[in-house]
């Protein structure tokens, strides 16, 4: 520890004294990092995943004063309204998903996630004063529109902003943020009912729309101008991509859309960790999205329970989901993950058709909590190994083509799951009185049960065709993708 002068012999009050370990252990701990870097893998990874509680408690509280404002606006046929409005929050995505992968790794990602939030931030602002079904159906197709860019570019930039071993701490933290601020959204608009009551009954404040809707839209409005905000201190890297293009002409720039789509779609059947989690993660949604249709039906006609059961099914599904999270984290760096993500969709299959079989309220429970455990490993885990093995210059294509297929997924298993539940029921009823005996033992069967089993006869068949993909190819094939890089 001792210092050199100029010239240069030591210092005599520059000699080791007693403590001055202390001093050096000190500074030590001063260049640790923060609480919120170690936990969130960096500073700007930290600040990405405020933007998606904000946006996302914003989003949440918007989607509630929507619904309620169509059912304002469609008297007499609220729940056709209702239908329209929500389809207009799905439908875009199977036409413009595809295009938005292809200009989000196209263009800067970081511009098109501040450009979508003040995009979306207008739209809210303009909600209040929307007075027609027709009107309230084109700004959802607006905010739908910027949504579909919006999470991709989100998804393809979290690998720049935080190191591979802390990608799978990163995806558990963006589940979090983007399902547990529910709750948070639904108070807001309960807290913005009673404020509008109170503080807001003169003239003026009707004609300012200062309602709880009026209410709900302004404070999304200024949710999404936060997560702006956020966003635009991100160091996020110049996109080599968007560079090239604005240096060619136009012509040639419009000519490529379609050879870089099939470029991705190519890539996701080449790859076969990328093809595991695109075919399990949609599959798998087919059979767990008609718990959503068939859970209350589930509650009173198999655990006889009622609307309490459905709520205690609901908590143990999503204390399911923030355990599985945290236990991945903590294993994650210790395990194959692909190999986890294929047990984990098989798991889901098997806590569900035990589920199905089980009359006992907390039996069942105890399996439910299994589902929500499976189910947040295989998304977090399928998020993460698509980040782990895409190229920064594919993924919005690839995360585009992913939210594609999971919304065609659920959508038809929230459709068909009722309308299959309805016609096993009946079949049922006439081949068995919706009654069999097992080995001496009576089992009732509803049309709910069998086409819960169904689901996990679904879920289970996509475990097997996981497994088939992994050994069908090595994680280390790839393609080369029209900047000349290798796509794994």
């Amino acid at each position: 520890m001792s210092a050199v002068t100029g010239g240069g012999s030591p210092r005599p009050d520059d000699e080791p004294h007693p403590g001055d370990e202390f001093v050096t252990l000190l500074h030590l701990e001063d260049e640790r990092p923060g609480l919120h870097v170690r936990m969130f893998g960096s500073s700007e990874f930290f600040r990405l995943w405020l933007a998606q509680v904000v946006s996302a408690t914003g989003d949440w509280l918007g989607l509630l004063a929507i619904s309620l404002l169509a059912i304002r606006l469609g008297t007499g046929s609220e729940g056709a309204a209702l239908s329209l409005v929500l389809a207009a929050r799905i439908v875009p995505g199977f036409f413009f998903g595809p295009v938005a992968g292809v200009l989000v790794d196209r263009w800067d990602r970081k511009r098109v996630m501040v450009t979508c939030d003040i995009g979306r931030a207008l739209v809210m602002v303009a909600l209040p004063f929307v007075n027609s079904i027709f009107g309230l159906f084109l700004a959802s197709l607006a905010l739908e529109a910027f949504t579909m860019l919006w999470s991709p570019a989100k998804e393809a930039s979290v690998p720049n902003l935080v190191e591979k071993e802390y990608l799978a701490t990163a995806n558990s933290l963006s589940l979090v943020a983007a399902y547990g601020t529910f709750p948070v959204g639904a108070a807001l608009m309960a807290l913005f009912g009673r404020l509008s009551t109170a503080l807001f009954s003169s003239s003026w404040a009707d004609n300012l729309r200062l309602d709880d809707m009026g209410l709900a839209f302004y404070f999304n409005s200024l949710s999404f101008l936060v997560t702006a905000v956020l966003i635009a201190t991100l160091a996020l890297p110049k996109r080599l991509r968007a560079e090239k293009d604005a240096a060619r002409g136009r012509r040639a720039r419009l000519a490529d859309p379609i050879a870089e789509l099939k470029e991705g779609w190519q890539f996701i059947f080449i790859n076969p960790v990328v093809r595991t989690v695109n075919m399990g993660l949609a599959t798998g949604l087919i059979g767990g999205g008609m718990l959503i249709p068939l859970g209350a039906i589930y509650a009173d006609e198999v655990l006889g329970a009622g609307k309490s059961g459905l709520g205690v099914l609901i908590s143990a599904l999503g204390v399911g989901v923030a355990a599985g999270v945290a236990l991945l984290s903590w294993v994650q760096r210790r395990v194959d993950k692909a190999r986890l993500f294929t047990w984990s969709l098989i798991g889901s299959g098997v806590f569900l058709a035990a589920a199905a079989s089980i009359s006992q309220v907390h039996l069942s429970t105890s399996m439910v909590f299994g589902i929500g455990v499976c189910a947040g490993s295989v998304y977090v885990l399928g998020f993460t190994l698509i980040h782990e093995n895409v190229e920064d210059n594919l993924r919005g294509r690839i995360f585009s083509t992913l939210y594609l297929l999971v919304r065609a997924c659920v959508l038809l298993a929230l459709v068909v799951g009722p309308l299959i539940e309805d016609g096993l029921d009946r079949l049922s009823n006439v081949l068995w009185d919706r009654h069999i005996e097992v080995v001496g033992m009576g089992i009732d069967v509803p049309g709910v049960r069998l086409t819960l089993w169904l689901a996990a006869l679904i879920i289970l068949a996509s475990g097997a065709g996981a497994v088939a993909s992994l050994r069908g190819g090595s994680p280390g094939m790839g393609i080369h993708s029209r900047d000349g890089k290798v796509g794994a």
